[in-house]
């Protein structure tokens, strides 16, 4: 099977081709610094993550791209909001871009913090002003851009002028709401957007640039257009992101990029969002959950693991007790390397494994794989079977690589190893045949208080129609 994915555009899951063979060039959006990350950040960033492990280890050479939105609608009014309040949580007043820094980086720590590697180059907004002057005059000389009728120093978009605008939700423009970005009053249509915002009075004067049309600052969509093109070139690979994003925001992008000429992205692929036990997470309802809140409870390796199991275009459903289920399940593979030994880097991943991930990254069925290859190395395990244990080992090891797991494991000895191992699976050996051998007499409470003894030493006994097996 050759690597495919499903691109929102066409609706349907395509074979993938690089624009240049050999390379895989992909843009996602990252953050927009205006408050504390939450759960559906970090997936978006965990999913891209993933993707791009994959594409390496199929051979690529992947570059990738997550921008940084620093200057924004909310960024000014939780600054301005601080000012009002006199403090903004634990800090005092701040400034409009001390506050998108601050904010940057608690993203950027729990990005690392969860093994999401940090991409190729991570743009910010305000460093790339000039990349959207260019852009905005190239879409005027087009004929797609007009600067506002009001003299406010807004340039707008104009949708009407571009065919395909709608293209990629698939929406008539007739019914599409009008654009929220800027006041319409200097529109030619309600649903034209903002490239550029003529400055306001109350606004910082840091927050604006000037500009061939006035002093202001760039509108959201035109942000990632312009830091896109810059880095991954007139047309790149993939472009991605949450669901929440396909409008307004990227179907705004697609449009200025092509009308500016531009092929822009062959790929578009989008993330489900997170919800709360089938309700959309609203900080209203209060039913959020943040990754701090989730670090609170859970190691890291639970919360990736948590975050990732999920196919990336489905909807994750979070429940009280989701990362206690998502512990037993990884907890489960790492005692797995643990007592194996570790299992070697830079080993080859099923093929089973790579036929789930090459069909549109199905982490659900690469996971199955994953576990069934632990339940057969636990097997060989049990049975001293060392040649065995090494093969599954491997095999392990190189797809917690790919899912970008083994680095937040604890892969110190469990069970010990060597004559260590086998002495400690001689003694519990010996227990658990006096074990069969009480429930054989029906003797349950001295099996029981065998399996307790054990169970108080940290050894967990399963039984099955094969005899029981141990692990730490």
């Amino acid at each position: 099977m050759s690597l495919r994915f499903y691109s929102t555009d066409t609706a349907t899951v395509r074979d993938f081709e690089p624009v240049n063979p050999g390379e895989a060039r992909l843009y996602y959006c990252g953050a927009t610094v205006q408050g504390m990350p939450h759960i559906g950040h970090i997936r978006s960033a965990l999913v891209f993550d993933q993707l791009s492990n994959w594409l390496r280890y199929r051979g690529y050479k992947v570059t990738t791209v997550r921008n940084v939105t620093d200057i924004d609608d909310k960024i000014l009014a939780n600054s301005a909001a601080s000012f009002e309040q006199g403090y903004c949580g634990n800090y005092p007043e701040e400034e409009w871009w001390a506050l998108a820094y601050r904010f940057e980086r608690i993203f950027s720590s729990a990005y690392d913090t969860l093994g999401i590697k940090s991409p190729t180059y991570e743009p910010r907004a305000t460093g790339h002003i000039t990349e959207m002057f260019g852009l905005i005059q190239r879409l005027i000389d087009r004929g797609h851009a007009y600067p506002a009728l009001d003299d406010s120093g807004d340039v707008y978009f104009d949708v009407r002028s571009w065919g395909p605008y709608g293209s990629l939700t698939r929406q008539n423009i007739d019914d599409m709401q009008a654009a929220p970005d800027a006041d319409p009053r200097g529109k030619r249509d309600p649903r034209d957007f903002a490239l550029w915002k003529g400055h306001k009075e109350g606004e910082p004067q840091t927050a604006s640039w000037d500009s061939p049309w006035g002093r202001g600052r760039p509108g959201w969509h035109l942000e990632c257009s312009a830091m896109a093109g810059k880095y991954l070139g007139e047309r790149f690979d993939i472009h991605g992101g949450g669901l929440d994003l396909r409008f307004p925001h990227h179907e705004n992008e697609l449009a200025q990029s092509t009308a500016a000429g531009f092929g822009f992205a062959n790929y578009w692929l989008h993330n489900g969002l997170v919800t709360y036990e089938g309700d959309k997470m609203s900080k209203s309802i209060g039913n959020t959950v943040s990754p701090e809140e989730m670090l609170e409870t859970a190691r890291p390796l639970v919360v990736r693991y948590y975050l990732g199991q999920a196919h990336y275009r489905s909807v994750l459903d979070y429940r009280p007790t989701s990362l206690d289920e998502a512990r037993v399940a990884v907890e489960r593979v790492e005692s797995f390397l643990a007592n194996s030994g570790g299992g070697a880097p830079g080993g080859e991943v099923p093929e089973a494994f790579g036929q789930a991930m090459d069909d549109d990254l199905n982490i659900p069925q690469a996971l199955a794989v994953l576990h069934d290859r632990v339940k057969a190395g636990n097997s060989a395990l049990s049975a001293g079977k060392t040649d065995d244990v090494e093969l599954e080992a491997h095999a392990v090891r190189a797809m917690t690589d790919v899912l970008g797991l083994t680095s937040l494991m604890d892969l110190g000895p469990r069970n010990g190893s060597g004559a260590e191992r086998s002495a400690l699976d001689s003694l519990i050996r010996t227990l658990l045949a006096q074990r069969a051998d009480a429930r054989a007499a029906k003797d349950w409470a001295r099996a029981d208080q065998i399996r307790d003894e054990l169970t108080a030493a940290g050894i967990t006994v399963k039984d099955s129609g094969d005899g029981s097996t141990w692990s730490v």
